[in-house]
């Protein structure tokens, strides 16, 4: 399976985020060429400080084992922030595929020398999604972002 294939899943699921009123952020999370857990940012829809696209995700996979994780890469459709970088850190996924990072981007230095690979999409439809709703929705998307 592509890259494409996975990071159009992530951007189906961030626009499901943005027609549910909330920020369109996407990710999915694949094991083996299969997509495992799906998610998009949440922290609108229900109210939570921490319902990124990527923890969505991981949550929506539920339980794995340590060597799932060390198989796996996660796709989202916008730089993983501070937290969702950690996340990939903390159970050892060793790829990320972002679709961009134009908007906003995450501390990507650090990821990949912790030794996580990073591969940017540089996704037109990505950039489009989060600089239309950036520019709609300023204060949602600094509180987003802890700004």
């Amino acid at each position: 399976m592509s890259d494409d294939l996975f990071l159009a899943a992530a951007i189906d699921e961030a626009k499901t985020g943005l027609a549910a009123g909330g920020i369109p952020i996407g990710s999915v999370l694949v094991l083996d060429g299969e997509i495992i857990g799906r998610g998009h940012n949440q922290r609108v829809q229900k109210n939570s400080a921490i319902l990124h696209a990527e923890m969505d995700a991981l949550n929506n996979a539920g339980r794995r084992s340590a060597a799932d994780y060390r198989r796996s890469t996660l796709y989202s459709t916008l730089s993983p922030c501070d937290m969702c970088s950690g996340t990939v850190l903390l159970f050892g996924i060793p790829r990320v595929v972002i679709g961009e990072n134009t908007t906003f981007q995450g501390p990507e230095e650090y990821t990949t020398a912790r030794g996580v690979e990073l591969t940017v999409a540089h996704n037109d439809e990505c950039i489009d999604l989060m600089k239309t709703f950036i520019a709609n929705n300023p204060e949602l998307w600094n509180e987003d972002i802890a700004k």
